[in-house]
This record gives C-alpha cells, structure tokens and sequence, in this order.
C-alpha cells in the first residue's frame, strides 16, 4: 500500500508540474497576476517551481527520499506552502478563479485545491512515518544531484526570455505594404509565416480558428515574400480573413533568424515572448492581454 502511495502521489507532483510547463507561459501570467510579480520574476518563480514539483515527483515516484526522508518532507513543505497560497488567493480574488495548480489542463478553485492538498498531506505524512524508500550509501547525494539537475533543465531547456525592444522601420517601410494597425502601441501577436512552410500554414489554420471564435484577439501575420502566390496558401490555412501584411525576404528572415513559423508577443514595441504556434491558445492570449493589478 505505501509503495502503491508514493508512486500515486510521485505521479501526481510529474502530472502537476507537466500542466504548468506546457505552455510555461500560460504559469508565468497566473504567478504576475495573482502573485502580483513583475514579468521578469514570475518567468523565473515559474520555471523554478516546475522544476521543484518533478524533480519532488520523480525522486518520490521513484523511492528515492533521501536521508531524513528529506525529500518527502520538502514535498510537504511545498504543498504546505502552496496551501497558505491558496487561502491568501481565495480571500484577495474569491473562489471563482484558476488557482493554476494543473494549468489550464483542470480548472481548480482554491477551496477544491486545498481539499486536495488536504489528501496530499496527510499521505505525505503516512509516507514519511512508515515509508523507508531506497537506503543506499549514496542516496543522499544521488537525490539532491537529481533535484538540482531538474531545476536547472528546465531553466536550460525553457530559458527565460530576454526581452528586447522589436524594430519596426521594415514593416512600414513600403507605405503600400505596411500594416494598417500600429503595432509598435499596444498589445499585438505578430505571426510570421512563409508561404511554402508546412508549419506556417498549420500555424495560419490554427489562428484563424481561434479568430472564428475571439474575433478580438490581437493576432496579425506577417509574410515572407512580396512576389509569390498566395493561393495555396490560403487555401490550406484558411487565414485570408485574418490581418496581415507581405515583407520582403530580406527583412523578414532578419525578424525570423531563418526559423519560421516564428511568434512574437508584443507589448507597447517590446517582445516579451518569442513561441512557436503550439504555444498559441485563447486562454494564455486572454491572460496575455489582461493587464496585471
């Protein structure tokens, strides 16, 4: 029954922490607005925090908890953390909100959370009473090593972004051309997609449909190439109804580096975010766009 537990419990922080890393975006705007954290740290408290939560998980699921029980009680500490998280959020923002504990993947109050991290405490509790776990000479020093390695993977793997105020000089260069939108003011999405990639037309279908359903949505498109045809294009994303604009091949590969379909988030003429089109879903947008308090 307790191995049953710990892997049960270990499998829950890996499904936890997996919801918050795809998108890790979407956790990043939950920290800044709830937690009231400027952009820069809730990007790092959030990569931070979903490396802790695996890194917590694999150790548990895999029986490896350390001399002390070390791991099972900052297991504890966390969710016990989380908690007092959670009845600061449900008196300051009520209980209709996302508390973001599996990201977008379940909506979850913070009273429906806490009874959640209600069970999870007192099975940590039992785990750290009676369970021994793995005992080794090294175990103390391959956990840690483990944790430490899972942190920094995902710093690694999902760096934090440097934002970077975008130039804008090519897109309005050609006054026939040019965007009638200012996107230099404002939020916007910029999407740009060469006509003859696969992926850009995926990434032109998917906006689309997103724009059926929220024509507010601050998405523009921007294509590679004055001279080619758009027919097939068009054809296979359907985007023609979506705002956008040509560049010429030059411009747009210095915006792209080549690697396209290329995504920028843009607030007020600076990128905060550089993704690709799997990262683009109405919730993260609607978080995006909704400024913080």
């Amino acid at each position: 029954m307790l191995v049953i537990l710990s892997v049960a419990t270990g499998a829950l922080f890996l499904y936890s922490a997996s919801t918050k890393l795809f998108p890790v975006q979407s956790f990043e705007y939950t920290l800044a607005d709830q937690a009231h954290l400027s952009h820069r740290m809730a990007s790092i408290a959030a990569r931070f925090f979903v490396g802790l939560e695996a890194g917590l998980g694999a150790l548990i699921l895999l029986h490896f908890f350390g001399r002390g029980k070390w791991v099972l009680k900052g297991a504890f500490l966390l969710v016990a953390v989380f908690s007092v998280y959670l009845i600061w959020l449900r008196i300051t923002a009520g209980n209709n909100v996302n508390c973001g504990c599996f990201g977008d993947a379940i909506w979850m109050s913070p009273s429906a959370s806490l009874g959640k991290n209600a069970v999870l405490l007192l099975v940590l509790g039992l785990l750290i009473r009676f369970h021994h776990g793995f005992e080794y000479r090294w175990v103390n020093l391959s956990a840690a090593t483990f944790l430490v390695c899972s942190i920094a993977s995902i710093y690694l793997f999902f760096p934090v972004f440097n934002r970077y105020k975008l130039d804008f000089t090519a897109l309005y260069a050609d006054t026939t051309l040019a965007p009638a939108t200012d996107l230099s003011k404002g939020k916007h999405i910029l999407a740009f997609l060469s006509p003859s990639c696969t992926h850009c037309r995926k990434a032109g279908l998917k906006i689309h449909n997103m724009l059926l359903h929220h024509p507010d949505m601050p998405i523009y498109i921007i294509i590679g190439g004055t001279k080619s045809d758009l027919g097939d294009f068009w054809k296979a994303s359907n985007a023609e109804d979506v705002p956008h604009t040509r560049l010429d091949q030059a411009p747009f590969m210095k915006y792209t580096h080549g690697l396209f379909p290329t995504i920028l988030w843009v607030n007020n003429g600076e990128v905060e975010a550089d993704t690709g089109y799997p990262e683009l879903s109405e919730t993260v947008i609607e978080k995006w766009e909704t400024p913080n308090p």
